[in-house]
């Protein structure tokens, strides 16, 4: 059975930082495209970074320049660091692991920023 599991969400002062984790069990991790997504309240799910297996990101333009994606294959975990925190970054973030033809998701986690 697949799991993803979510840490690290919280409520974070604006300009402040958080490291979401996300640990993978039940697959190989090593040969899934991992990502991070989010969703806030009336909006659709949204892409906020990916890493392939190889080790190649994306990101949201909004998350150019503060967010970094990074995977620990032996640990079969995922990381989104956020920095630079901003209001419109609240929302549920949720990790994903894909792998044609599959397409796993976490519970989510809460990121609130506020002051």
């Amino acid at each position: 059975q697949v799991h993803l599991v979510e840490s690290g969400g919280g409520l974070v002062q604006p300009g402040g930082s958080l490291r979401l984790s996300c640990a993978a069990s039940g697959i190989i991790f090593s040969i899934y495209d991992m990502g991070w997504y989010r969703q806030a309240p009336g909006n659709q799910r949204e892409l906020v970074a990916s890493i392939t297996s190889g080790g190649n990101t994306n990101f949201a333009d909004s998350a150019k320049g503060r967010f970094t994606i990074s995977r620990d294959n032996a640990k079969s975990a995922v990381y989104l660091q956020m920095n630079s925190l901003r209001p419109e970054d609240t929302a549920v973030y949720y990790c994903s692991a894909k792998r044609w033809p599959t397409n796993y998701w976490g519970q989510g986690t809460q990121v609130t920023v506020s002051s």
